[in-house]
């Protein structure tokens, strides 16, 4: 089943499960009890925290959640924030957080932990996956860099990337032409 945050990036071949890990986590268990879908192929966004160019299409089966507190010693978890790779799809993390980065210099703090993108939705899609035991991935597209232009440029490279992603999805054989025609 493939899913995707919704609103502004709606695809006609994915179903909306919300924006932001809370909407995310409701939404999709009440897809798992009521579905029981096999597996999860969530399409999106990320910004990168510096290694990924504008438009790189990356997969992925691993998460974390990671707020930028994290890194000036200031806040603590006692949950396990890292989601393992569970297969052979990519190495990248994608960290999760209801915050989008706006500081290059936190960015290179990610960058040394080897996450590499940002979405804000992954990590629930994950942990949901991970609690009722289906399989998942994550297949995003960057279209910014998490710095002081983070939004300015998501907006501007925003409806090429969609077209990329939704290219790229049939190119591959996740959907065929006629879904989305």
């Amino acid at each position: 089943m493939i899913v995707c945050a919704g609103s502004k990036e709606q695809f006609s071949f994915a179903t909306a499960v919300g924006i932001g890990m809370i909407d995310v986590a409701i939404s999709l268990s009440k897809v798992c009890i009521e579905k029981k879908p096999n597996y999860f192929t969530f399409v999106g966004t990320a910004g990168s925290y510096g290694d990924k160019k504008i438009f790189d299409i990356v997969e992925s089966t691993r998460a974390c959640n990671i707020e930028n507190s994290f890194f000036n010693a200031k806040a603590y978890s006692p949950i396990d924030s890292y989601i393992p790779l569970n297969d052979n799809v990519s190495r990248e993390t994608i960290n999760s957080s209801n915050y989008i980065s706006t500081d290059k210099e936190i960015a290179k703090k990610y960058l040394e932990r080897n996450i590499n993108l940002e979405n804000m939705e992954f990590y629930a899609v994950l942990k949901v996956a991970e609690k009722f035991n289906i399989g998942a991935k994550g297949i995003f597209i960057v279209t910014n860099y998490c710095n002081e232009n983070a939004h300015k440029d998501f907006i501007a490279n925003h409806e090429e990337a969609m077209e990329r992603l939704t290219q790229y999805m049939q190119e591959n054989n996740y959907i065929q032409k006629s879904t989305y025609d």
